[in-house]
């Protein structure tokens, strides 16, 4: 396990979709916002949860489609569901790459950002804790849309669509812990909340992604 998430880390890193793109758009979408809702200092502040956590999951959206495509392309994928390794364990070494790529980033960036959209400092320690907690959810989830897609003409579009509902727990939870914390109240809940949405996509949806790995697999043999 330890050596293909060193490999799909490596690869991530060439393929030109890991830490660079991901952040790049996570800073575009954070430095429009003022431009388009106006320079106030209170209705930023007061938006800065939701936009962080909107802009952090479309950023993650972005190098899904990733995930097993060159497995799949090169014939690699074949050969690990003939390996030693579980598919399910496979699943989640992938899912696990795309985090350390693309949502550890993203959660080391998010506090920063947070200043360009006048969010509290004070606040910034539940939005890291937010991200943190929640980001391995979106690549998880991910991971599972990437495996029901894979092999697809096009499948980017059906990607979005799939993954984007089963984002909106996720999104809520987070955004939630932030607003509350900004408002001084507490957060507590919305992070336990949120760390149980996490917990379940790691439990369940590598069984899923893995079953419709198989699938696809046969048909494509």
């Amino acid at each position: 396990m330890i050596a293909l998430l060193r490999r799909d880390l490596m690869l991530a890193v060439r393929a030109g979709g890991g830490f660079g793109l991901g952040l790049a758009f996570f800073l575009i979408v954070v430095v429009l916002v003022p431009f388009g809702v106006g320079p106030e200092t209170e209705l930023l502040r007061r938006i800065a949860p939701g936009i962080l956590w909107v802009a952090a999951l479309l950023s993650a959206l972005l190098t899904l489609d990733r995930i097993f495509a060159l497995d799949w392309e090169d014939g690699s994928l074949a050969l690990l569901a003939t390996s030693p390794l579980p598919m399910e364990g496979v699943a989640l070494v992938k899912a696990a790459a795309h985090w350390l790529t693309t949502g550890l980033p993203l959660t080391l960036a998010g506090p920063v950002l947070g200043v360009l959209l006048s969010l509290d400092p004070a606040v910034v320690p539940v939005l890291l804790a937010s991200l943190a907690i929640g980001t391995p959810a979106l690549s998880v989830i991910g991971a599972f849309g990437a495996a029901v897609t894979v092999g697809l003409r096009r499948g980017g579009l059906l990607l979005s669509l799939l993954v984007l509902p089963l984002y909106v727990p996720t999104l809520i939870f987070g955004a939630e812990a932030v607003r509350l914390s900004a408002e001084g109240q507490g957060a507590g809940t919305a992070l336990l909340l949120l760390g149980g949405v996490t917990l379940g996509t790691c439990a369940l949806l590598p069984f899923a992604a893995a079953a419709v790995l198989r699938i696809n697999l046969r048909s494509s043999a």
